[in-house]
């Protein structure tokens, strides 16, 4: 499958649908930090939308829509920066992909656009740990939980802040992003005898 992991520096989803054999690319304005800058797309995804894709992973900024930061939405509201993020989280759900997942907080979207089909937690996919992830789904089937642990650490909400607190926050959990990499391309897979049955 040609895949497209829109707004993803860490490349952790990206290396997980490599493992299984598919042409996926991560992008995002920054470089990326997985180490496998081959696989990158450093620009602007937008553009990159009305190309072929088979599937779009997409985690959308969510500073300015999360709730979390719910006490400066009215400045952001004032100044636009709102809805600069609701209309590009609305151009990757409406693009033509026929496959697509966007990744985001509890926030303002789930009003705004729609409720979200699903929301996980990283102790459904072996971290102890919780935080509140909706998803959004186009063409795909619910993420199944592929290994229930106990502990419910709030971790990254306790995180304490620093230049890099935003972009620690907002990485994908190793779990999570292999439940995604094989079961929103399990027929592909299973088609090839390459289906990791451990992860679902």
């Amino acid at each position: 499958m040609k895949i497209l992991v829109a707004c993803e520096e860490s490349q952790v989803v990206t290396i997980e649908l490599r493992k299984l054999g598919h042409e996926a690319y991560s992008c995002d304005i920054l470089p990326c930090s997985g180490g496998f800058p081959e696989w990158h797309l450093q620009q602007d995804v937008l553009p990159l939308l009305n190309e072929n894709w088979d599937l779009i992973i997409a985690f959308p900024p969510c500073t300015h829509l999360a709730v979390s930061g719910s006490a400066w939405f009215e400045q952001k509201r004032q100044d636009g920066r709102q809805q600069q993020a609701i209309d590009f989280f609305l151009k990757i759900a409406n693009s033509k992909c026929k496959k697509i997942a966007i990744e985001n907080p509890v926030g303002i979207m789930s009003t705004l656009y729609r409720k979200p089909d699903q929301i996980i937690q990283p102790w459904q996919f072996g971290h102890g740990e919780t935080k509140a992830t909706c998803l959004w789904i186009k063409g795909l089937p619910l993420l199944k939980p592929s290994e229930i642990v106990s502990g419910r650490d709030q971790r990254i909400w306790r995180m304490a802040p620093g230049p890099d607190r935003s972009k620690l926050r907002s990485k994908t959990y190793p779990g999570i992003a292999k439940a995604m990499a094989a079961q929103w391309t399990r027929p592909y897979n299973e088609q090839l005898n390459i289906f990791d049955i451990g992860s679902v």
